[in-house]
């Protein structure tokens, strides 16, 4: 049996990250080879990932990746909030947003980035004791002159990425980005609002019983006019803005087209 020193356990423990107990054992079980005790603990590492597997986690942070006119946004998920705030899991989801940003495509690549973290997440599992996973990771390429923002919620883990044409005013492209962080936006204009969506509205509004007995001309100016308060709710373009409420983004910047936007919230619609 290989005499197993103090300096042979730093060295494992520099390498790997893993407890200083963790190390001797994994010396000790492969008589003082050190590849062999990175294997061993690579394997217990797995075992510990497989064994946490099934437990909720529904806190973690967000992490972006930027190079030219490509942004890649990261969602890292744990258990608690206090794994979610340590040094090693932030770097963890850097790591992988930037594993994101090296995707080929345009588009969702969460399996990409999760099957190339596949490692280091069951290596940050052994080691912390947390069951952990990369659950979105998107890498968006801006197109035809466009320009791409985000914005990153610091009291509460939203985070919104916009790919915006007609402009490139860094503060508008920054205020639209907190304003579908603030005001939650389901579509980005009235011509994306899909069909049934307008008819059930229609539906609610014509249900009121408050327009029971109205002429026919008459209901249909009030369903319309309620169903233009229900654009102004939900669609982008035509919501109160954030710095005024009495105008609009469309009538604040006319040129400006929304092309996409994601606003997500860490570990939204998880139960745990």
């Amino acid at each position: 049996m290989a005499e197993i020193t103090a300096k042979m356990v730093m060295e494992l423990r520099q390498k790997t990250g893993c407890g200083m107990m963790e190390c001797k054992k994994a010396l000790v079980e492969s008589n003082g080879d050190v590849d062999g005790a990175i294997e061993n603990l690579r394997k217990a590492g797995a075992a510990k990932a497989q064994k946490r597997a099934g437990r909720a986690v529904t806190q973690g942070k967000w992490a972006i990746a930027t190079a030219g006119d490509s942004v890649a946004l990261v969602e890292g998920l744990c258990e608690t909030d206090f794994v979610a705030k340590t040094a090693e899991f932030k770097a963890f989801v850097q790591k992988a947003a930037d594993v994101a940003l090296a995707c080929e495509g345009d588009g969702d690549v969460s399996e990409k980035t999760a099957a190339a973290m596949d490692e280091d997440l069951k290596a940050l599992i052994g080691k912390i004791g947390e069951n952990m996973s990369i659950r979105r990771a998107i890498k968006w390429t801006a197109k035809d002159g466009s320009k791409l923002a985000y914005y990153l919620h610091t009291a509460q883990p939203y985070a919104t990425l916009v790919e915006v044409a007609g402009t490139d005013d860094a503060d508008l492209l920054n205020n639209i980005s907190l304003h579908i962080t603030a005001s939650n936006p389901t579509f980005i204009s009235q011509k994306d609002v899909p069909a049934d969506f307008i008819a059930k509205e229609r539906e609610i509004a014509a249900a009121d019983p408050k327009l029971a007995g109205k002429p026919e001309n008459v209901l249909a100016g009030i369903i319309q006019g309620k169903l233009n308060k229900r654009f102004s709710e939900v669609c982008l373009m035509d919501m109160p803005w954030i710095d005024d409420e009495h105008t609009t983004l469309a009538k604040l910047a006319p040129k400006v087209a929304v092309v996409r936007f994601v606003r997500w919230l860490v570990g939204e619609e998880i139960s745990a």
